[in-house]
């Protein structure tokens, strides 16, 4: 029996013939959908120059002005969004290797910040710091602004115990023998896990560390529960209040958030196929010098 046949049955004619009424139903529902959806909108003016002008046509007197705001809101996501990247790969590597270097009962610690930040949601990460940090620390000199680092060091308690979590599956996945030759060739533990085993984990989880960005991107507009940063959402909630348009306005923030997201997930896949097709290249080479040697 096939993997294929345990996981999944072949659908018989009348199965078929249900999916496909079922389909042109669900189709024709969404369609009808969107209709009226494109009937309201068009019957309250939202289709209008007067509210599209100002983010699409150039003529326009705020054209200039409207993506000036748009493009220093893009600018502040993507600033945030690098520093808590930076930040959560580094700690989390650090996290990573602890759980991994530690005894059972030295790691408690760890596997119990670890649960703990995967448990709690983003934005109580993000409000805990921007209220409690103030208290300890002297905030309002910092570089970039307050509500900038309130943003990233929210972002990083949490982003960085899932990295760590991604660091150790890719050491954890690597052979038992890789680190058994480290060791035997005099290498000490700490060589063989910066030396040997942590390049090849990140190149094994590059693509997933790169997909992880993604969300790091979209969750920098929850500053704006806690906090006056203007990212990319902040930057288009001023603008559509001006404007009184905000459903142009978000229509335009979203498909920005979606290109950049898309890219970047393009960009983790191309990244995986490339690094597969190395191994491979890279396996079929230790082979031939195998069978060459033996010859």
């Amino acid at each position: 029996m096939t993997t294929e046949a345990v996981l999944y049955d072949e659908p018989g004619p009348k199965a078929r013939r249900r999916i496909r009424i079922w389909t042109i139903v669900a189709g024709a529902a969404i369609v009808a959908l969107l209709v009226v959806a494109v009937r309201r909108l068009a019957e309250r003016d939202q289709f209008s120059m007067e509210k599209w002008g100002p983010l699409i046509s150039p003529a326009n007197e705020d054209f200039a002005s409207v993506w000036r705001v748009i493009g220093e809101g893009l600018g502040n996501t993507i600033r945030a969004a690098v520093l808590a990247m930076l930040l959560s790969v580094v700690i989390g590597t650090i996290i990573a290797i602890g759980r991994l270097s530690l005894g059972r009962t030295g790691r408690i610690p760890l596997v119990g910040l670890v649960e703990f930040l995967r448990g709690v949601p983003v934005v109580v990460t993000i409000y805990f710091t921007s209220r409690v940090l103030p208290d300890f620390v002297e905030t309002s000199g910092w570089i970039g602004g307050e509500q900038l680092w309130f943003l990233v060091i929210g972002l990083t308690l949490y982003n960085s115990v899932i990295f760590a979590e991604i660091v150790r599956a890719g050491v954890l996945s690597l052979p038992s023998g890789q680190r058994e030759a480290a060791l035997a060739i005099g290498l000490t533990n700490a060589q063989t896990m910066r030396s040997v085993l942590l390049p090849q984990a990140f190149r094994i989880m590059l693509p997933a560390i790169i997909s992880q960005l993604v969300v790091v991107l979209k969750d920098t507009s929850l500053i704006a529960v806690v906090g006056n940063y203007e990212e990319l959402v902040g930057a288009g909630e001023r603008l559509y209040i001006i404007l009184g348009n905000p459903i142009q306005m978000f229509t335009v923030i979203a498909v920005i958030y979606i290109a950049i997201n898309y890219t970047l997930g393009r960009f983790a896949q191309f990244l995986e196929h490339r690094l597969s097709r190395s191994s491979k290249s890279a396996a079929v080479r230790v082979e031939q010098e195998a069978t060459t040697a033996g010859a």
